[in-house]
């Protein structure tokens, strides 16, 4: 008998959900089969069998919350699959088909407490949980998954316990009376990357003082390059020139002048980074990711475009491996594309700063005194962590994007 176990992944996962199945009790499996698709924080992991046989025994279902190192399935080495597959679920119920019918409550803890007993909570949970040696059993939460997340260990008092005890089921009457049993409804669990998600926004917005300044580009000279070079570009490079490059490059400029906005808080010292690794926001199915143009500095405008093709491609097939999203100094994110016209970006720790674009619309704006014409017009937003940029530095950086769009030859110079 050869166990599975989950391997080492990266350095800040420690868990993950079990997503699916690849293979099913009783099959037959050759070495580096793939047989479970791992759902981490930051993106979905294929596992491989190092062993060929038969898969004998399973021992999470999907759904589950699994840890690095655990077993979660055997293979029976040298072992043949018996022609009939079964169509059930992976794991094996010893219980009586009786036993299981009485009672709901095991329901209930199969939500909030994995294999081991212990309460099911986010990875930055049980860090911060660590770190201030507080029992997760003790924490309550208004998740309602009964999850406990970053920011419930965070406003956890131990010497408020009693205080606390009180209010925390009232979220969950507060619910139930909101429901009409009469309308319809659907409940869906969240996703592990949506829930880490949504923690990471809160954890931003809680943690950092986050401030935004706004400003608006006249898109022109850039529309006017374009209209010029686009199908020059697209032959000799095999890709489209969009507007990600230009600003990805405008960016990076303006970052070498500002360079507060290209760091990060560690402790009580600011880490200043010396290269531009820059996230480019993509929607995906499973939510919003961040994948990283490595080196955009080094970069001429084809191979941006074509990183952030090939990058959008893998988010959006679910195919993105972890060190796509690791190590970003900074964010762009792009609204006008779903035809945003202004918002406010949350930043994306632990960066300290993020830019927004959106949508391009014509626009009456004053030549001079006397003159006026329709432009293309983009609003632009900065969201900057204050606590260590200033509003001149982030006025600056935003006003640096804003005149190199506006002369985008320039940026061949940058």
């Amino acid at each position: 008998m050869a166990e599975v176990r989950i391997p080492e992944l990266a350095e800040s996962i420690t868990e993950g959900t079990v997503a699916q199945w690849l293979k099913k009790l009783g099959d037959q499996v050759e070495k580096g089969d793939y047989l479970v698709e791992l759902e981490t924080d930051k993106v979905n992991v294929e596992i491989i069998s190092d062993f060929s046989g038969v898969l004998s025994e399973v021992r999470y279902n999907e759904g589950d919350t699994v840890n690095v190192g655990e077993v979660i399935a055997v293979v029976e080495e040298g072992g043949v699959a018996s022609p009939p597959a079964p169509k059930e679920a992976p794991v094996q119920k010893e219980e009586a088909p009786a036993a299981q019918a009485p009672v709901e409550t095991p329901k209930a803890v199969e939500e909030t407490v994995d294999k081991n007993g212990r309460p099911i909570a986010s990875p930055s949970a049980r860090r911060i949980a660590r770190e201030k040696g507080i029992d997760l059993t003790a924490v309550p939460t208004v998740d309602p998954l009964g999850r406990v997340r970053a920011q419930d260990v965070q406003n956890y008092n131990p010497q408020a316990k009693t205080a606390q005890s009180a209010p925390a089921p009232a979220p969950a009457a507060k619910q139930e009376v909101a429901v009409d049993s009469n309308k319809p409804v659907e409940r869906i669990r969240m996703s592990r990357r949506r829930q880490t998600i949504a923690n990471r926004l809160v954890e931003v917005q809680q943690t950092a003082a986050m401030l935004t300044t706004f400003n608006e580009v006249d898109m022109t000279n850039v529309m006017n390059l374009r209209k010029r070079r686009k199908d020059q570009f697209q032959e000799e490079n095999d890709v489209k020139l969009g507007f990600m490059s230009f600003f990805t490059k405008a960016v990076v400029a303006a970052l070498k002048k500002s360079p507060l906005l290209n760091a990060e808080i560690q402790g009580d010292e600011i880490l200043l980074k010396k290269f531009y690794d820059i996230g480019i926001a993509v929607s995906a199915p499973e939510g919003l990711v961040v994948p990283v143009v490595r080196d955009a500095d080094r970069k001429n405008f084809a191979e941006i475009e074509k990183d952030i093709l090939h990058l959008a491609d893998k988010a959006r097939q679910n195919k993105l491996a972890l060190n796509d999203l690791q190590g970003g100094t900074f964010t762009i994110t792009n609204g006008g594309v779903f035809g945003s016209l202004m918002s406010t970006p949350i930043l994306n720790g632990p960066q300290v700063g993020i830019l927004g674009m959106h949508s391009v619309k014509l626009r009456p704006v004053a030549i001079d005194e006397e003159k006026m014409e329709n432009r293309p017009m983009m609003y632009i937003a900065l969201s900057y962590d204050h606590r260590i940029v200033d509003g001149k530095e982030a006025v600056t950086f935003l006003k640096r994007v804003k005149d190199l769009i506006e002369d985008p030859e320039s940026l061949i110079f940058e």
